[in-house]
């Protein structure tokens, strides 16, 4: 007899806007020797509703109509594992001030440097458009830092299955065989299988 995996929970542990709540946050988890998965992606990729779709909550994570709306680092915490999903600031998103691009780009830079207890860096990337200059400037610096990727192609219920083949080929090319897991959280498509490989990465840490 098959014994099914106990179904995760997320909690909202705390929601930091600057550095000096970010430290305190971290500080927290590292007494507590907690292993951490962060969630990265542009504006729109869908991060919102993936953290609604993991946790099987709706509103757990805010889903705002407008892009580039959440503007914090949320940390929540996953039981029965005791690990840490820390939810990053959407990037890229043109009608944000240049100054506020710049200041969220240095807070998801400080969060992933030398974070020893950073299990992986999860990607999450439009089944819908082609792999582009952020994306890879990000998993290129993740790589720089020794934070193991874990790819998640979104919205997978907008592309046609070509479209979502041709996607997973160019960033397997781009990301050195890696291909990311597809996954949409409007059907609840490959959620099971995305657990899998952030329980198993947070467990490796």
């Amino acid at each position: 007899m098959t014994v099914q995996p106990i179904q995760p929970t997320l909690t909202l542990m705390a929601t930091t806007f600057n550095r000096d709540q970010l430290q305190v946050q971290l500080d927290v988890l590292k007494e507590r020797k907690a292993p951490q998965i962060a969630l990265a992606g542009r504006s729109n990729v869908g991060k919102s509703s993936l953290v609604n779709a993991l946790a099987r909550r709706r509103q757990l994570a805010k889903i705002s109509a407008t892009p580039g709306k959440t503007r914090s680092i949320n940390f929540y915490w996953v039981e029965p594992d005791g690990f840490a999903l820390v939810d990053l600031p959407g990037y890229g998103y043109a009608r944000c001030s240049h100054e506020e691009r710049r200041h969220w780009a240095k807070l998801i830079e400080y969060y992933l440097t030398d974070r020893s207890e950073l299990g992986a860096l999860a990607l999450l990337l439009d089944c819908r458009i082609p792999p582009q200059a952020l994306d890879r400037d990000l998993a290129d610096f993740a790589s720089g830092q020794g934070i193991p990727l874990l790819p998640v192609l979104t919205k997978i219920d907008k592309c046609s299955q070509t479209e979502r083949a041709k996607r997973q080929q160019e960033w397997s090319r781009l990301l050195g065989g890696i291909s990311p897991l597809a996954v949409s959280s409007k059907e609840m498509r490959g959620i099971d299988a995305l657990w899998a490989a952030i329980r198993s990465h947070a467990a490796a840490d």
